[in-house]
């Protein structure tokens, strides 16, 4: 799936983004401590209407943790 444009503004979503890397790399990769942060870059999301690159990555970990819930 490639973008056919690049924003030079700022990305939306980036920060929960980032905030879900590094929730992931101090909880040892687990995502299910991870949910809190997961649905903070989901709200985001939501709120852009998922005009961000960072939305994309976000619909699989919804998946997986809807399943376990």
């Amino acid at each position: 799936m490639a973008t056919g444009e690049k924003k030079n503004s700022k990305e939306p979503c980036k920060k929960e983004a980032c905030d879900i890397q590094a929730c992931l790399t101090k909880n040892n990769f687990n995502p299910q401590r991870c949910l809190k942060v997961v649905e903070l870059l989901q709200s985001c999301c939501e709120k852009c209407d998922y005009n961000s690159t960072h939305c994309a990555s976000v619909s699989g970990l919804l998946k997986s943790n809807i399943k376990r819930k």
